[in-house]
């Protein structure tokens, strides 16, 4: 490696953000719309939450094929935006009775945000959400899924242009059910990583790397040395385009190259809404028209995939793990029509996930402590595919294209190491030996391209390949399938390592653990980043991925709790409520990945591979197995021309053949096909791109400056309403109920995991090995609600060791039914009904003369209370007699006055006030006071107790 790479990797390797500044993600202001017509207008009133600050959108309706919109970007108020209304509906009225048209003002719909326009043989229509659903959190911004929408036709009747073939384009297009999983943030970029979002914003200038790195960094020019008159005409340009380029009417700035220097007030901080990730952002075809031309607040980016979140409950402590799986536009379809990569090195069914572990306690991004790991899974980087006219379940793969220099394979990786850095890691859970050869095609051709393609790599940024026979070491009733794949991915989480952000907590430091210090990646005093990425595939990249996939992050969940100070030690044992919580997750996202690209939920799923499912599970692989095989032969051709349609894959023309006509859409997603080649054909031997290979360890794309393209900044102070996560996430100005909010009812450990969670007897640890599967009978979770308990339980301990896994026979012949007529049935006594004194009250009362009078006593009080609560008791004889006042009950409430009507409350001193504030103050933005020497003594002292 040369002498400047090895300088710009240690620049590369710099700070995580400026020590006292991390931005926080910008609030959109644009959070609620009313679509109001006219004859000749669509108006767009688009408000705050508050419902304080508004802006309007002008759309033309008198344009039969063009969309002209209009943003005047003023921000008005709410009396302003109501004056504007009222004009603009009696401007619109007729002024004779006999006019058509003149209705003046008609609400059509209310809305959360707009999806964006689209346009098929006659005008344009415009898509907007009219239902969301909340399905996670992250440092008090919400993320949405959508729940339903409406599609609204701009142009009026009088300027209409009918064309026959226009009901069925909108019938293709809708056949992409956006109720189905796909997702928003007003504020939270979903597009990108949690690393992305918290460590590239804080590469600006003052902040991080100077000019010359940036210049160096970005062009990958080899020389050090600078000519004086270049950089000097530079930095007098930059004087000019380092300055923010500020809307006079919203106060926001476009950022060009940097952040300027300059001298923040006290309490101002900083909010960035970055160019989202084009990638993963589903509805960018139908925001090519409208968002160049309208503020940035109107815009909204939705991911496809899945996103879900759950709490776990550590002793109080809450730990939200949040899973997010992003699906790529860029060679997206469905399964045996999608395989392998194009000509541009896109790969099909390629989906990005990322774990995301914090504590909730502290709710600021800035101030919280937040943790994240991110693999990936993906088609075979080559050129093969499957030939489907054959009805047969398992088409024959073939190899389409010979490709000795491995250009597509190169292609893909270069793109992977310039978003994920080094290493790349693979993990081919492809079948390696066959009698007649089938998967083991694609496994021979990757290896031979990675061989070739690491010839010319450093040694240190080489591409790793793991491959490993999934299902083979599967059907052997001797090998546990979990723990091969655990030793696998404890390896890949030490070469890659973790996002976490924040200093280091200092029970580590007390307790530094031997793999940490050994795990690789950037680890600063500032916070750790991950560098490099797993890529996980077998045949369709569903079931025997996301089984690895959980088993990796399994892995690196322990690894997160341990930086978050929950764990003592990096490691997590199955069969806990923890990793129950973490199994749902993936099982729900395994299940639904599949439906998106295969067209049945997961066929063999994590408990088949644990070798844990029950009996009864076998009948519905079946189904799922014959849900898939319907699905592929039937409908997956019509879902394929949706998705073409709805991605701008296939934009309809008049004078060209329609998308039904079309025999094939190879054309469509290679563009070679049609005769666009490259200008200039990259090498075979250089086949990575020199900024790329100059940023590693660390991905280019978190070093360079080409994502500030299109960023907006906004400074403001902690009370601005488009910076202020707390009232963003509490709405202090609404009414609401607290069993109403997300995070009650969210998913958790305690209330949805944990067996006999009222028993005082039980622990309520998360990461302690119970012995029974759930809380509802066999299985876990929220999938076992309703389920019968399967006739055998699971074995007990599911621990590494061969002899534990239970065979076929074993669970076939111990599935005896019982008949409940059979005389061996036990009689039910009253003790099995009721529990005894001594399990209700921890004591047992057997002869009243042997009790301590004392003890008498108490216990006789404790019966009058009772009897109190009614106005009569009987004596002994059995006569009703009035009740004697035997207990009086005195008040013990701190108010003066005990009544249910009034109440004055308490005084509170103001040592009281001071810690109170401070405790709602370290719930916003975290430890904000330096810790003192006697803090440190005091900490130290209970450790050295506890752990001596």
């Amino acid at each position: 490696m040369l002498d400047t790479e090895k300088e710009q990797v240690r620049s590369a390797k710099g700070k995580l953000g400026h020590p006292t500044m991390r931005p926080v993600p910008l609030i959109s202001s644009v959070q609620r719309i009313v679509l109001y017509e006219t004859k000749a207008r669509f108006f767009l009133v688009g408000s705050n939450n508050r419902e304080t600050k508004f802006r309007v959108l002008k759309i033309d309706r008198t344009e039969p094929k063009e969309l002209v919109i209009i943003d005047d970007k003023v921000e008005y108020t709410q009396r302003e935006v109501r004056e504007l209304l009222s004009m603009l509906d009696v401007g619109n009225r007729a002024t004779r009775p006999a006019q058509k048209g003149g209705a003046g003002l008609t609400r059509t719909v209310s809305a959360f945000g707009i999806v964006g326009f689209v346009r098929f043989l006659e005008g344009y229509y415009i898509v907007l959400i009219t239902k969301r659903r909340r399905v996670a959190i992250l440092g008090g911004h919400t993320i949405y899924k959508i729940e339903d929408t409406s599609m609204i036709y701009i142009p009026n009747d009088s300027v209409r242009y009918a064309h026959p073939d226009e009901s069925r384009y909108v019938k293709i297009f809708q056949n992409v059910d956006l109720s189905s999983n796909f997702y928003f943030s007003y504020s939270y970029d979903l597009t990108h990583t949690l690393q992305f979002n918290l460590t590239a914003a804080c590469n600006f200038l003052p902040f991080g790397r100077t000019r010359k790195q940036d210049k160096q960094m970005d062009s990958g020019d080899d020389d050090d040395e600078y000519d004086d008159d270049e950089e000097e005409e530079g930095e007098e340009e930059g004087t000019k385009d380092h300055v923010f380029e500020t809307s006079e009417e919203s106060g926001d700035e476009k950022i060009e190259e940097s952040v300027p220097n300059v001298e923040l007030e006290k309490g101002h901080i900083c909010g960035v809404q970055n160019c989202p990730e084009y990638k993963y952002v589903w509805n960018s075809h139908m925001l090519e028209k409208f968002e160049d031309r309208v503020h940035p607040d109107w815009r909204m980016s939705i991911i496809h995939g899945f996103c879900a979140q759950s709490n776990v409950c550590v002793y109080g402590r809450p730990i939200f793990i949040t899973l997010i799986a992003r699906r790529s536009i860029l060679f997206a379809g469905t399964r045996f029509l999608k395989r392998g990569a194009n000509c541009e090195g896109q790969v099909a069914n390629e989906v990005e996930t990322e774990q995301i572990v914090h504590d909730a306690s502290v709710l600021s991004l800035a101030s919280g402590r937040y943790t994240a790991y991110v693999q990936m899974r993906g088609s075979v980087p080559l050129y093969w595919s499957q030939d489907i006219t054959t009805m047969m379940p398992k088409p024959p793969i073939g190899l389409d294209l010979a490709d000795p220099y491995a250009y597509i394979a190169g292609l893909h990786f270069n793109d992977m190491m310039k978003r994920y850095g080094s290493p790349v890691i693979i993990l081919n859970l492809v079948k390696k030996r066959e009698k007649r050869k089938h998967e083991s095609v694609l496994t021979e051709e990757l290896v031979s391209a990675i061989n070739y393609l690491n010839q010319f790599l450093p040694p240190q940024h080489a591409i790793q390949y793991i491959a490993w026979d999934m299902a083979r070491f599967t059907k052997s009733k001797n090998v546990n399938v979990m723990e091969r794949l655990g030793e696998i991915a404890d390896r890949v989480v030490m070469r890659t390592g973790f996002f976490k952000s924040g200093p280091h907590l200092y029970c580590t430091k007390l307790r530094p653990e031997e793999k940490c210090s050994e795990m690789q990646g950037v680890a600063e005093e500032s916070g750790r980043r991950q560098t490099g990425v797993l890529r996980t595939n077998c045949v369709d990249c569903l079931d025997r991925t996301n089984t690895a996939q959980f088993v990796t992050g399994k892995v690196a969940l322990a690894f997160q709790l341990y930086s978050l100070g929950v764990l003592e030690d990096p490691k997590l044992e199955f069969d806990t409520d923890a990793i129950r919580v973490f199994e749902e997750l993936y099982e729900d996202m395994g299940d639904t990945l599949a439906l998106q690209y295969g067209g049945s939920q997961l066929v063999h799923s994590i408990q088949s591979y644990r070798k844990l499912s029950p009996w009864t599970s076998h009948s519905r692989d079946i189904m799922q197995t014959l849900s898939r095989y319907y699905s592929n032969a039937f409908s997956d051709a019509e879902k394929q021309s949706a998705i073409n349609l709805f991605l701008g894959v296939f934009l309809p023309h008049e004078g060209r053949a329609n998308l039904w006509d079309l025999p094939t859409d190879y054309y469509l997603h290679h563009t070679h096909s049609r005769g666009d080649f490259p200008r200039i054909r990259r090498s075979y031997t250089q086949w990575w791109e020199i900024p790329v290979l100059r940023a590693l360890p660390l991905p280019q794309d978190e070093v360079c400056r080409d994502h500030r393209d299109g960023q907006v900044v906004h400074w403001g102070s902690r009370d601005d309403e488009r910076l202020d996560e707390f009232s963003e996430y509490y709405r202090p100005f609404q009414l609401t109920v607290f069993e109403d909010l997300f995070v009650s009812n969210m998913p958790h450990s305690i209330k949805d995991f944990m067996p006999n969670p009222s028993d005082p007897k039980s622990d309520p640890c998360p990461f302690a090995v119970r012995k029974t599967t759930g809380k509802f009978g066999f299985g876990s979770g929220r999938k076992a609600i309703g389920a019968t308990p399967p006739p055998t339980a699971a074995p007990e301990d599911n621990s590494s060791s061969e002899s534990d896994v239970s065979s076929e026979d074993d669970l076939t012949s111990s599935a005896t039914p019982i008949s409940p007529l059979s005389s061996s049935s036990t009689h039910v006594s009253f003790k099995d009904l009721f529990q005894t004194m001594k399990e209700t009250y921890g004591v047992s009362i057997n002869n009243m003369e042997a009790m301590d009078r004392k003890d008498l006593a108490v216990y006789r009080r404790y019966v009058m209370i009772g009897l109190n609560a009614s106005k009569q008791f009987t004596d002994p004889k059995g006569v009703p007699r009035a009740r004697k006042a035997l207990t009086e009950f005195y008040p013990t409430s701190a108010f003066k006055i005990d009544s249910s009507r009034e109440v004055i409350p308490p005084t509170v001193d103001k040592r009281s006030k001071k810690v109170y504030e401070d405790y709602l103050e370290l719930g916003k933005t975290g430890h904000t006071k330096p810790i003192t020497r006697e803090d440190f003594e005091v900490y130290r002292g209970y450790v050295s107790k506890k752990y001596k």
